[in-house]
């Protein structure tokens, strides 16, 4: 029985790709803002395009943050895209100077890359995080970025007894300077990239999550 994914559909641009793509790998796929529905799914898909105040709003409006949390809570996975990854740090400075909050999975602000060109667009190597199981398979591979801000730094680390599952695996990439390109941390992971538009590697990152529900 293929599992069963919710594409949380809260406004934030063209999700059709994420969804054909999920289809492509074996996934049941609803599109819907839902709660019961997006709280009931195997996996929960979050999409991020644009501006992360716009999705905050859009998400506040879908009770996306209580569905985040919810899951998590029960262990329950769920996958961040693009901006769908950056709302689950605290904040992000976009588009002010002003913090944004975010949902608050992770700790730490999102901020602009201090680079040469800015949006990074285009295609990008990673540096995989040992014990990976998103990048399984393909940890050698690249993977398409359309972004311009980003976390710089991972704070989120184990404390003696007090963190009693595996470590994070944080996956980096590099555009005039290094930031995270990927999570995966217990039942919560996430990209910066779009998987969806990476070509083969994508699928197969999502073939890889959709296999761990």
């Amino acid at each position: 029985m293929s599992a069963d994914v919710v594409v949380l559909d809260y406004g934030s641009g063209n999700i059709r790709s994420a969804v054909r793509a999920l289809e492509h790998v074996g996934a049941a796929v609803t599109l819907t803002a839902d709660r019961d529905a997006a709280l009931g799914a195997s996996g929960l898909f979050v999409p991020g395009v644009g501006n992360f105040h716009a999705c905050m709003a859009g998400l506040a409006a879908a009770d996306g943050p209580y569905v985040i949390d919810r899951r998590l809570a029960g262990g329950r996975p769920v996958l961040g895209v693009c901006v769908g990854m950056q709302v689950m740090f605290e904040g992000s400075s976009e588009p002010s100077a002003a913090p944004v909050a975010g949902v608050g999975e992770w700790p730490g602000t999102v901020s602009r890359l201090h680079a040469p060109v800015v949006p990074h667009m285009g295609w990008s190597e990673v540096e995989v995080a040992d014990g990976t199981t998103l990048f399984a398979g393909i940890e050698r591979e690249r993977f398409y970025f359309v972004h311009s801000y980003a976390a710089h730094s991972w704070d989120l680390v184990p404390r003696g007894d007090a963190f009693d599952v595996v470590a994070p695996r944080v996956t980096w990439a590099t555009h005039g300077e290094r930031f995270v390109a990927a999570v995966e941390n217990g039942p919560l992971a996430a990209t910066q990239f779009h998987p969806e538009k990476s070509g083969e590697a994508g699928l197969a990152l999502l073939e890889n999550w959709v296999r761990s529900l």
